[in-house]
């Protein structure tokens, strides 16, 4: 089925593709459910922070220790226990069904790779059964491709990675280079939920907004960007496991897609991956976090062979003087 572009603005899409899985699901049962990830990330509406499994970003955010109604949480990748969970959603509780009321699935949300859960990419068995359950449930499989997506995995779309077609995902970041933009996109049924009128948004559509999306669209149209993006990330994990090898009691697994590599900090490494990046900034080096223990890489699309060859003889330069200053230290 051919997508639908489902409109654009500077907000994270989330909030409407939440509304759009509550609507579809209404048309079946009056208490739907949603299910999300364990160290997913999704937004910071309320709704989509309650779509995120982390309970640190939950607090001040609780009305009588509650979060939003309709979430319910999976462990990543854990196929068992998603196929034992929607088993669970399918079966009314017995008030509610006395009550005439029934719960059902309404969508399964995902990350095809999880970033701020320590850059861990989906499985093929997962994501398969995900869209196996949403197909027997009548619910609506979201992939959320905002930090992936827009050939930062090495293909276009996170999901291609994965052999699975969702019902809905969404792009922001990337998409406008750097200029604030998002987008929703559906096939479907999903692509016919939302009405005129049914959302808005004072800046959606702006003209400099999609000015930017398009220039972008239209760079990735005519460059070469997404074989640069392979071969530049098959460049940065061969680097970064080399200097696993040299630094083991540091550095441990080298993991993720294309241009979004995340690199795990050892429990008994003496410093955390904040400290590291940290460290790396000293050396002129910007990483980010990707929770505790992984040290996460995002260059650009277009960095080139030199820059990837710099950025690991400074993170090694940073490894170096930390390994240094902790056997100095008493």
């Amino acid at each position: 089925l051919p997508w639908r572009f489902c409109g654009g603005n500077n907000l994270r899409t989330f909030c409407r593709l939440t509304h759009a899985s509550f609507t579809t699901a209404l048309s079946c049962c009056q208490d739907p459910v949603i299910i999300t990830a364990e160290q997913s990330f999704h937004g910071r509406t309320l709704a989509t922070v309650t779509a995120t499994a982390q309970p640190k970003y939950h607090k001040g955010f609780t009305y009588g220790g509650e979060m939003v109604r309709g979430f319910r949480y999976t462990p990543y990748n854990d196929v068992d226990a998603l196929k034992r969970l929607v088993e669970e959603i399918n079966e009314t509780p017995e008030e509610d069904a006395k009550a005439g009321r029934k719960r059902g699935l309404a969508a399964i949300m995902l990350e095809p790779l999880q970033g701020e859960g320590g850059i861990r990419p989906g499985t093929l068995e997962f994501f398969a059964t995900a869209r196996k359950l949403c197909d027997e449930n009548g619910a609506l499989l979201i992939c959320d491709e905002v930090q992936v997506g827009m050939g930062r995995s090495g293909t276009l779309w996170g999901h291609q990675q994965l052999n699975i077609e969702p019902d809905v995902f969404t792009s922001a970041k990337a998409l406008g280079g750097g200029v604030p933009i998002g987008a929703m996109m559906a096939r479907g049924a999903a692509a016919d939920v939302f009405g005129p009128g049914d959302h808005a948004s004072t800046y959606g559509g702006n003209p400099l907004a999609c000015a930017a999306g398009l220039a972008v669209a239209e760079y990735f149209s005519e460059h070469d960007v997404l074989s640069n993006v392979q071969e530049r990330g098959q460049q940065l994990s061969a680097g970064l496991e080399k200097i696993a090898t040299r630094y083991p009691s540091v550095l441990g697994e080298v993991r993720g897609w294309g241009l979004l590599k995340g690199v795990v900090i050892k429990e008994d490494a003496g410093c955390t991956a904040a400290e590291l990046v940290g460290d790396a900034m000293k050396e002129g080096l910007l990483l980010v976090a990707a929770g505790p223990s992984v040290v996460r890489f995002v260059p650009p699309l277009i960095v080139n062979n030199e820059e990837i060859d710099e950025a690991l003889v400074r993170f090694e330069k940073a490894i170096e003087k930390r390994v240094a200053s902790t056997s100095s230290s008493p």
